[in-house]
């Protein structure tokens, strides 16, 4: 007999097999982005946030170093080291330098207990079965004795502060680095959804090619990623800004110093941009009119790191004539949601959602 099953039989609360489970292991919220893994524990909050980043030995097959550690080596490792992002568009990659991460990760945050965790991990709208079952069964292989599994809209409407439990509508755009989901959700549920694998990431690669194009300079992904921060847009800035950018020459090899404006990067950015816009009113359209005209009275609401790009707001509500918002602490909604949601994974399902079917069957 399990040692749960006899304590629990022993003690003399009657729901105290329950109780000790959660006693001996906490809950674990894992929201697994394409850039950044962020954990929670319930009764503590998030607790890390970390890089989708693994550094291994090629020789050996060792695992060096995980997160931040692992960033840092991106572009810098001698031949026998390569640093590995085991997460794209979403979705895993690369399963074992996936699992071995978050298992690296929970180590780190999960104390000794005799029970396995659970776990609760949050992926996008537009996930097959198939990815679905790779995120569970690398769950299953960090230490999780059951994982369950929540929408990314879903999560992020629940850490921007919404009550998505009301028969009303709720428009939500979660933008991370490699997905962006756009939902409209009543009822706690997501009544229509589209899922994009353009986001974030994708506004680097753009301003990459586009310095490449203009210029003939060849810019590294960190350094795109520090313009889009500082003074990329993609609305007309009220202060056109200008820095100067250090790249390599491809006509030379040389290092050469280029200039580049708010105004360059906004065009940089259109393409994205518009893909991201259409996405949008496509949603929009395919949603029953009495949720519309409550997303109308509500707003859109933006969700997830990509959407700090300056001026979404203004541009998704200059698209679409519906109030648009910025969620506080917009990067870690989704995070914010997963931890709110471990208090309600005693009546959630678990295992597989298979959320592609049930969008197939709605389209029939």
């Amino acid at each position: 007999m399990p040692l749960v099953e006899i304590i629990g039989r022993s003690s003399p609360i009657k729901s105290g097999r329950m109780e000790i489970i959660m006693l001996l292991g906490r809950d674990i919220g894992i929201d697994l982005g394409t850039t950044t893994v962020i954990l929670a524990v319930k009764g503590k909050g998030i607790v890390t946030k970390e890089p989708a980043v693994v550094a291994m030995d090629k020789n050996t097959g060792r695992l060096l170093k995980v997160g931040a550690a692992a960033e840092r080596m991106l572009g810098r490792t001698p031949g026998n080291i390569v640093a590995i992002k085991p997460m794209r568009a979403g979705a895993i990659s690369d399963y074992e330098m996936t699992e071995r991460m978050l298992k690296e990760m929970v180590r780190k945050v999960e104390t000794f207990s005799l029970v396995k965790p659970r776990m609760l991990i949050s992926v996008p709208s537009g996930v097959t079965e198939v990815e679905e079952r790779a995120v569970i069964e690398a769950g299953m292989q960090a230490g999780a004795r059951k994982v369950y599994l929540i929408e990314e809209p879903v999560a992020a409407a629940l850490g921007a502060g919404i009550d998505i439990s009301e028969p009303e509508g709720h428009f939500i755009v979660d933008m991370g680095g490699g997905t962006t989901d756009i939902a409209v959700i009543s009822l706690s549920g997501v009544v229509h959804s589209e899922s994009l694998k353009v986001a974030g990431d994708d506004f680097d690669e753009a301003l990459v090619r586009y310095v490449r194009r203009t210029h003939n300079v060849l810019i590294g992904q960190t350094t795109a990623e520090e313009l889009k921060k500082s003074i990329g847009c993609v609305f007309p800035r009220p202060d056109n800004v200008s820095v100067d950018v250090k790249g390599r020459c491809l006509m030379t090899g040389l290092p050469r110093m280029v200039s580049l404006s708010s105004t360059d990067i906004q065009t940089a950015f259109e393409e994205v941009t518009q893909q991201i816009l259409d996405a949008i009113l496509r949603v929009l359209e395919d949603t029953p009119p009495e949720l519309v005209a409550d997303i109308s009275d509500n707003g859109i609401t933006l969700t997830g790191g990509g959407s700090l790009v300056w001026g979404f707001d203004r541009l998704v509500e200059s698209a679409t004539s519906i109030p648009t918002r910025i969620a506080d602490d917009a990067e870690l909604c989704a995070a914010y949601g997963v931890n709110r949601a471990l208090d309600w994974m005693n009546n959630m399902q678990e295992g597989t959602l298979n959320l592609a079917r049930k969008k197939q069957i709605k389209r029939q």
